[in-house]
């Protein structure tokens, strides 16, 4: 592809998807969503609405529920933004997608947009080419046909490279600069680090509160504190490396997170409270904090504080709880 893109297919087009791609749709960049049920219906019907702490608008979009419904290319850049806890399915449906004499698979270049570190070397069963992406777009999607995009004139910071880093060249970084280039305009800032799993693993300390979040309705600094101490002593056993902290501060002081004209406060949790709110039935928690429990088990330790919370998220996802459903001193205690 030697660095020209001709459109971008952002497959699972909820808050991070949707906003990506009804931005880039907006500016001008030839794209394509893939949603499902309510949300695919009223983005064919009526667009896709994006609310900023700058505008309000509703953008006609290109949507599709599956890959049988567009004919892809060999200039697509597929993005994939579902839950971790589903994009292994989306990956092997997009794979097989037939790009002239090739797959997808085979022909393109495979975005992993997602929370956590999983992900992005899962997706090399399937796909020859993956880039990680490291995601700060605090962006709230619950309502079908609507994403809430709270940062401005930044929408997004999303660091980028190849997996692994070692295999990368001259073209991956010639695609990475065009992507950059096409999604500048729309506020999306593309930063190309030699490798983003240093940035991932220090962004996944960051997410391992979302459970927190989702069950008390508010994050607990005790238990965070807690979750986050576990993490980093098991980090350091397992000689993880990370981006520095100053580092990343440096690079989220430029994503300003403002208030949206009509959005509650209350109704803009983080992704796993959206999921939880949305009642999906599942979470990211076991890819988040069972991260860390798989990391420990992989050098014969343990995270019990990390594994209770994901074990209390799978029961409260099954059950179709809804955010607020414990006390903190009642998470406190079920975590001992």
């Amino acid at each position: 592809m030697e660095g020209v893109t001709d459109r971008y297919v952002i497959i699972g087009a909820g808050a991070i998807g949707g906003g990506i791609g009804g931005l880039l749709t907006r500016s001008g960049v030839p794209t394509v969503l893939v949603a499902r049920g309510a949300h695919l219906d009223r983005m064919r019907a009526e667009g896709l609405r994006i609310r900023t702490p700058d505008s309000d608008e509703t953008t006609p979009v290109t949507v599709v529920g599956s890959p049988a419904e567009v004919e892809l290319t060999d200039g697509d850049v597929l993005v994939f933004t579902t839950k971790t806890q589903q994009v292994e399915a989306a990956l092997a449906e997009w794979a097989d997608a037939p790009v002239g004499d090739r797959t997808a698979g085979e022909a393109l270049p495979a975005l992993i947009a997602l929370n956590g570190v999983a992900a992005d070397r899962r997706a090399l069963r399937w796909f020859s080419r993956v880039y990680g992406v490291c995601v700060w777009m605090p962006a709230v999607h619950l309502t079908p046909g609507e994403v809430i995009v709270r940062a401005a004139p930044v929408h997004a910071i999303l660091h980028t490279s190849r997996v692994p880093a070692a295999v990368a060249d001259d073209a991956d970084r010639a695609l990475l600069s065009r992507i950059a280039a096409d999604w500048a305009p729309a506020g999306l800032q593309v930063p190309r680090p030699d490798d983003v799993m240093p940035w991932k693993y220090r962004k996944l300390l960051s997410n391992l509160a979302n459970a927190v979040q989702a069950l008390l309705g508010t994050v607990d600094p005790e238990v965070a504190r807690a979750l986050r101490s576990e993490a980093e002593q098991i980090y350091a056993a397992a000689a993880i490396t990370m981006n520095s902290e100053a580092d990343e501060q440096r690079s989220r002081e430029h994503l300003q997170v403002r208030a949206v004209p009509g959005a509650s406060p209350e109704a803009l949790g983080g992704s796993t409270w959206q999921s939880m709110k949305r009642r999906a039935g599942s979470s990211e928690a076991d890819f988040l904090n069972g991260e860390i429990v798989s990391i420990a088990h992989e050098i014969g330790m343990r995270a019990p504080v990390n594994a209770g919370l994901a074990r209390l998220m799978r029961q409260a996802s099954r059950a179709g709880t809804e955010p607020g459903s414990m006390t903190a001193d009642q998470l406190r205690a079920a975590l001992g």
